[in-house]
């Protein structure tokens, strides 16, 4: 065999490659896409509320749509928050409970590996109950 032809394994890394990053650039296009669709569809939406009945009625819909976003990533901080803390404190039990190898010499502080999640989940909590803007 050639000593600079490919290998059978190296084929296989490239075309894995190739597949993930062009999956990568085909969902941000998508991404990107979805995001002009729903910014052409605002924008007409406040426009008609506009020309039908008055630019109160479409500043009131403008507010109203910016209250649900915020009260939407609050609520996404708040999920976020539980989730990390839960991830956390699992993996400090799973560390503390299984041995990393039979003969190993444990001092018994893996398992504080777990307070890294742990404590970004009780950030964001923090950060949504105290923190946030309020409507």
């Amino acid at each position: 065999m050639d000593a600079h032809a490919p290998s059978f394994e190296g084929l296989i890394a490239m075309v894995c490659f190739v597949t993930v990053f062009s999956f990568l650039a085909v969902a941000a296009w998508l991404r990107t896409r979805l995001c002009e669709r729903q910014a052409f569809y605002k924008s007409e939406t406040i426009r008609k509320i506009a020309e039908s009945q008055g630019g109160g009625a479409a500043l009131e819909y403008l507010s109203e749509s910016e209250q649900n976003a915020a009260r939407q990533r609050r609520e996404g901080h708040k999920l976020g928050g539980l989730i990390t803390l839960a991830v956390g404190i699992g993996l400090m039990i799973f560390l503390r409970r299984v041995p990393m190898s039979p003969d190993a010499d444990r001092d018994g502080s893996a398992y504080l590996v777990g307070l890294i999640p742990v404590l970004i989940g009780v950030a964001l909590l923090i950060y949504s109950y105290l923190l946030a803007p309020k409507d």
